[in-house]
């Protein structure tokens, strides 16, 4: 660590000139794509009968497909200032990533242009398909950008509140003042499906879905640990985006796969970018563990909303772009999204309206989400006040991938103890925990899935 600090403090202290253009405060990003995941089949748990969801009918019954959504031209910077970000971001990539394993991709953009891009390894390692800009990468609970602005998206519409209660488009749903908002901030109380599935004995042959994860959590919540008081206090869980999941194609009479694409994914022209669809494993690369082992499918992985959003690093970069151009969104819709929630705890750490967010002293902020799931991680960071954005994704698990926000000192003053921090949320579902080792078992023969380990932080 000492290393990486001396490097950077010789990366700040290094004198810039090109006119009277000040360098800290030009746009960044960085763009860092790792590649994985694997498929299944949807089932439901055999040892009990699930009920029969009679939802709220849906608002619409269709909607029209948006037109392509063209976004400004990139703010140039100078050549020299180019050079600068290039060079630094190499060194950076060259001490933390060349030499680890790393399998994936790297992107570093300033003001919309792509600074520095690099990419590494095989989509499937052992194989000849070299990964290049058009390599999709499972980016785990990055997956929960996108689904947090498609309800914010709703919302801005006038479609739903986000003081409804989750119960008002699901009367089933039996978890008293659950409201939209606290699904979005982590403050729902809820439990965790990737937990409370294995305790429930889930028939691991059989692939859940969320309709799944709804089911039994009302037919099952007093089997169920681990359920509290909604908007008391900040609790990181994978059930909550899975619901939301449910809720966006509720209100929107449409499948969650099919309206992200809709929305998001085809106006954007984000070409490479798609919703993991475990009947069409082609379409999806494998993931790895740090040895290089395949980690295979399990039961979990048809579940979406928390997860299964495949991508590239040029495709995350627009979607950064979309954000910060008010493309789709409103400047009010947006600022609820970068609002920190969670201020029990003391410190920098928050989370937003699906974001995770460093909120500095100096009332700056870095906004952003990390993901993990079997050997696929990611990291995207935006420095919103520098214009800039740091993306890290691979396909064979790798934890230096985590410490892409030392990159954030190149752009601006971002003091504090962020580089510390990395590790104990490096992983998902650990929120303001230290990660915690889960061991599920997985006896699935479908796809070729042998008995194995699959580890989740």
């Amino acid at each position: 660590m000492s290393g990486i600090k001396s490097f950077f403090n010789r990366v700040i202290s290094t004198p810039i000139s090109s006119g009277s253009l000040t360098y800290r405060t030009c746009l960044g990003a960085i763009i860092v794509t790792v590649i994985g995941l694997s498929a299944c089949h949807s089932g439901s748990d055999g040892s009990k009968e699930q009920p029969q969801l009679n939802a709220a009918p849906g608002i619409l019954s269709a909607l029209p497909t948006p037109t392509l959504i063209s976004l400004p031209a990139p703010t140039p910077i100078s050549p020299a200032l180019k050079q600068y970000y290039h060079d630094n971001c190499e060194a950076w990539y060259n001490m933390r990533l060349r030499n680890s394993g790393f399998n994936g991709g790297m992107l570093v953009a300033k003001n919309g242009n792509i600074v520095f891009e690099q990419y590494k390894g095989t989509a499937h390692i052992g194989g000849s398909d070299i990964v290049n800009e058009h390599t999709p990468f499972h980016i785990a609970s990055v997956s929960k950008t996108f689904t947090a602005m498609a309800v914010l998206k709703l919302y801005q519409d006038s479609l739903i509140k986000l003081d409804d209660q989750f119960s008002k488009y699901f009367p089933q749903f039996n978890y008293p003042g659950v409201t939209i908002k606290d699904l979005l901030s982590h403050r729902s109380g809820l439990p965790n499906y990737l937990y409370f599935l294995e305790d429930l004995h889930w028939d691991e042959t059989k692939f859940a879905t969320n309709e799944d994860v709804l089911s039994l959590m009302i037919s099952r919540k007093n089997e169920i640990k681990d359920i509290s008081e909604p908007n008391t206090h900040f609790e990181y869980c994978n059930t909550n985006f899975a619901l939301l999941a449910l809720l966006i194609e509720k209100v929107t009479g449409k499948k969650f796969p099919q309206y992200i694409q809709e929305n998001f994914f085809t106006p954007l022209q984000m070409n490479n970018t798609f919703i993991f669809n475990p009947d069409s494993m082609a379409s999806a690369n494998r993931s790895y563990d740090y040895r290089g082992r395949i980690e295979k499918d399990n039961y979990l992985d048809k579940v979406y909303g928390d997860k299964d959003v495949y991508t590239t690093p040029r495709d995350l970069l627009i979607w950064d772009r979309a954000l910060t151009t008010g493309a789709i969104f409103k400047p009010e819709t947006i600022a609820l999204a970068y609002t920190p929630y969670s201020n029990e705890r003391r410190g920098i750490r928050n989370y937003g309206l699906g974001w995770r967010m460093f909120v500095f002293p100096s009332g700056k902020k870095i906004i952003y989400h990390n993901g993990w799931w079997h050997g696929s991680n990611a990291s995207f960071i935006r420095l919103i006040d520098d214009s800039a954005t740091i993306i890290i994704l691979g396909n064979k698990y790798n934890r230096n991938i985590y410490h892409a926000k030392e990159l954030a000192g190149l752009f601006g003053n971002y003091g504090g103890k962020a580089e510390e921090q990395e590790e104990n949320e490096a992983a998902e579902p650990a929120g303001r925990k230290i990660v915690r080792r889960r061991v599920v078992r997985v006896h699935s023969t479908k796809h070729g899935a042998a008995k194995h380990t699959i580890k989740h932080k």
